[in-house]
């Protein structure tokens, strides 16, 4: 049976670098305590409570069917053809 104790360290893993979202929460955090009024808008996550008039907006565009589905869009033509460009230039195709 195998021996349990303390997980197994990796130097390789000790050499990564600090993880960036944990820096930025904990300069959040300290700005907090100092009382300053912080609006976190990292990674999609608020941190109050939506609007009830985005809600209700949000139930009512849900209801209709037409809704329902993904998008026609095409995306912005301007950033389509340079990411093309990008991989005609990388890749040699079209």
């Amino acid at each position: 049976m195998a021996e349990q104790g303390s997980p197994r360290r990796f130097a390789r893993i000790d050499r990564l670098p600090p993880y960036v979202f944990n820096i930025t929460a904990e300069l959040k955090m300290a700005a907090r305590r100092r009382g300053e009024d912080i609006i976190d808008l990292s990674m999609g996550n608020p941190d109050g409570a939506t609007p009830p008039h985005i809600v209700e907006k949000l139930v009512q565009v849900a209801q209709r069917e037409d809704t329902h589905g993904y998008s026609t869009s095409k995306g912005i033509p301007r950033l389509r053809r340079a990411i093309s460009n990008w991989y005609k230039e990388r890749y040699a195709v079209d």
